[in-house]
């Protein structure tokens, strides 16, 4: 009987398969500012970086492209002047079979950008580290809490332009 309630559960769950085909660089910018103006005293860095997530079909195989594209600000703390801006689009292509249509979209912008973070992350360590700063170790990003404040962010708008009323 208990066979039967497993054999069951296995055939509910869906076997999800993912496999990253390629991953790069799609588009990266570094801009030294303190190098330009001088330094002209201490330097104390407030890092700001913001994230935004893309995914699309490829192809009709299972192909879908996933783009993550990072901001990272960094201003003295003391002064408010600019130190650098880095500005990064990071792609990978993933085939990915037997996830369920209406679980597709947050996989695509969760799993996949966890996969690539430590990607992203090292590359923004290196690229801070060679424009003459001490290297930028980002902290892990919780794309599950981004999803959801994506979507509240949507939900939240839509809700705005029903209450306008057209003129």
């Amino acid at each position: 009987m208990a066979e039967q309630e497993n054999g069951a559960a296995d055939q509910q769950q869906p076997q999800v398969k993912m496999s990253t085909l390629t991953q790069f660089i799609r588009d990266l910018s570094f801009e030294n500012v303190l190098s330009q103006r001088g330094s002209g005293g201490e330097v104390s860095p407030d890092v700001q970086v913001s994230v935004n997530l893309d995914a699309k079909k490829r192809t009709p195989d299972h192909q879908f492209e996933v783009i993550v594209k990072m901001r990272v600000d960094s201003k003295n703390k003391g002064t408010e002047e600019a130190l650098f801006v880095l500005e990064m689009e990071y792609a990978g292509v993933f085939h990915i079979e037997g996830v369920p249509e209406d679980q597709m979209h947050p996989f695509l912008l969760i799993e996949c950008p966890r996969m690539l973070f430590p990607f992203i992350r090292r590359i923004v360590s290196d690229v801070t580290r060679d424009g003459g700063f001490p290297p930028l170790n980002l902290e892990n990003i919780d794309f599950v809490q981004l999803y959801r404040n994506e979507i509240a962010r949507r939900q939240q708008a839509q809700g705005a332009q029903k209450e306008t009323p057209d003129a």
